[in-house]
C-alpha cells in the first residue's frame, strides 16, 4: 500500500462516511476511521489482504459504521452494537450490497465488542474487532511506528472517556440498551456507582 492513510472511495465508502458524520460526534467518527486504518494494517501484517474473504470496502463500512448505535439515528431500544448493525445493514442494502455481504458487515458490527468471540467469526469480523480494540489500547498488534502516522492524522481527544460516555448515554436510554453482562451494562453500573 502506497499511502497507509488513504481511505477507500466510491458510493458505499462515501455513503458510510456521510451517515457516520451525520449522526456521530467527531471523536467517535475519528475513532472509527482509526479503527479501519488499524484493521487494514493488521490485515497487511498478517497477510489477510490475500484472503478470498478480504474486502476493503466492506471492512471500511464495518469499521466506519461500527458505532452508529451511539449516534443520533439509534433509538436506544437495543444494545448499541445491534442498533448500529441494523442501521449499517440499511445503508448497505440501499447501496445494493448483496445480502450475504450485508450479513457479514452486520455480524462484524454486532460482535465488534465481543472479546473471545469476534476473532472466531471470519476475517471481516476479526479485523473489525482488532481495529476497534487497537484504537482502544487493548491490543498491541501494531508497533509505535505504525500507530504514529494514524494518530498524527486522526488524533485521539485529550478526554479518552468520549467512547465510554457515549456508551453510558445510550445504555441509560432503556433496559434493553444495557442487557445484563454487556459492556454497556457494566459501564453504566460503574458510572452510577461513581455518582
Amino acid at each position: 500500500m502506497t499511502n497507509a492513510l488513504a481511505l477507500p472511495s466510491g458510493p458505499l465508502a462515501d455513503a458510510s462516511l456521510a451517515v457516520a458524520r451525520q449522526s456521530e460526534s467527531s471523536p467517535i467518527i475519528e475513532h472509527s476511521i482509526r479503527s479501519f486504518l488499524f484493521a487494514r494494517l493488521v490485515a497487511e501484517q498478517e497477510g489477510s489482504v490475500h484472503d478470498a474473504a478480504y474486502d476493503e470496502d466492506l471492512l471500511f463500512a464495518a469499521c466506519v459504521l461500527h458505532d452508529l448505535g451511539l449516534g443520533t439515528l439509534a433509538a436506544g431500544q437495543a444494545r448499541f452494537e445491534v442498533e448500529g448493525a441494523d442501521l449499517a445493514a440499511s445503508v448497505l442494502t440501499e447501496h445494493d450490497v448483496p445480502a450475504a455481504d450485508v450479513d457479514r458487515v452486520w455480524e462484524a458490527i454486532a460482535l465488534h465488542s465481543c472479546l473471545g468471540v469476534a476473532d472466531r467469526r471470519g476475517v471481516l469480523t476479526y479485523l473489525t474487532h482488532k481495529g476497534v480494540f487497537i484504537d482502544a489500547g487493548r491490543f498491541g498488534d501494531i508497533d509505535a511506528a505504525g500507530l504514529r502516522p494514524v494518530y498524527a492524522a486522526y488524533p485521539r481527544p485529550a478526554d479518552h472517556r468520549f467512547l465510554e460516555d457515549a456508551i453510558v448515554e445510550h445504555a441509560a436510554r432503556s433496559e434493553a440498551a444495557a442487557p445484563p453482562y454487556s459492556i454497556a451494562a457494566e459501564l453504566l453500573r460503574r458510572r452510577r456507582a461513581e455518582a
